[in-house]
């Protein structure tokens, strides 16, 4: 089981490691954070789940929920990067938006994660208005299709 790495000076939004005058291996610094970059930069994850998957591949992102489990434990709300055969955790920040692969949906964190819900299809009433209707279906459509709203399994 591979450790995750702190560093003991980081940037104060996504905590990415920070260079210091007369520091040894730089490289390792510096590289740790191109990787998470990399992994937030159009940011998408694998799925949204509590337990870290067996297998993973360098790079690979995962949303933790609750309640997290084996090495995530402690970690919910976070996302969790593969690199270099370990976990690094990104607390989100306010206004961050991921994209959810497994749901094919967008999910916006404020204050806590949250994926817009897709509005019911207007039925009933004393007039039937064919055209706003079929406009409210195209609507709902176009946010699926955009990854606004989660498209069901």
């Amino acid at each position: 089981m591979a450790v995750s790495v702190s560093f003991p000076s980081a940037t104060p939004k996504f905590a990415l490691p920070l260079l210091f005058s007369g520091q040894a291996q730089k490289e390792f610094f510096l590289n740790h954070s191109f990787s998470v970059v990399d992994a937030l930069l159009q940011i998408s994850v694998m799925d949204s789940i509590s337990t870290p998957p067996l297998v993973s591949s360098e790079g690979e992102c995962y949303r933790v929920t609750s309640p997290a489990d084996g090495e995530w434990t402690g970690h919910e709300d976070e996302i969790a990067v593969f690199i270099s055969g370990a976990w690094t955790y990104v607390a989100p920040s306010q206004g961050m938006t991921v994209y959810d692969r497994n749901i094919g949906a967008s999910i916006h964190y404020d204050s806590s994660w949250q994926t817009a819900i897709e509005p019911g299809l207007p039925t009933g009433g004393t007039t039937v208005d064919a055209e706003a209707r079929l406009a409210l279906e195209e609507l709902i459509l176009a946010l699926k299709t955009i990854g606004i709203l989660a498209n069901p399994s």
